[in-house]
């Protein structure tokens, strides 16, 4: 398996990775896979890795922390 980190990724193949693992979860979810996929551009762009996006994801959901940004970014 490829490395899915930024230094060994393009942006394109960013955006697939994505795109491919969004892909598996349809029909799991009504109408927020839009949310999701912009959840995601912060790794798409370069700017967080996927382990910290979904750490953040986690770590505010079992918290129940309303306070983060409309995008869902990850703080880097």
């Amino acid at each position: 398996m490829k490395s899915l980190l930024i230094k060994d990724t393009t942006e394109e193949e960013r955006a697939q990775i994505v795109a491919d693992s969004l892909e598996s979860m349809e029909g799991t979810c009504d109408e927020c896979s839009d949310g999701l996929l912009r959840m995601y551009d912060d790794y798409i762009y370069g700017k967080c890795e996927l382990f910290e996006i979904n750490s953040s994801f986690q770590t505010n959901f079992v918290n129940g922390d309303n306070d983060r940004n409309e995008r869902g970014s990850c703080i880097c």
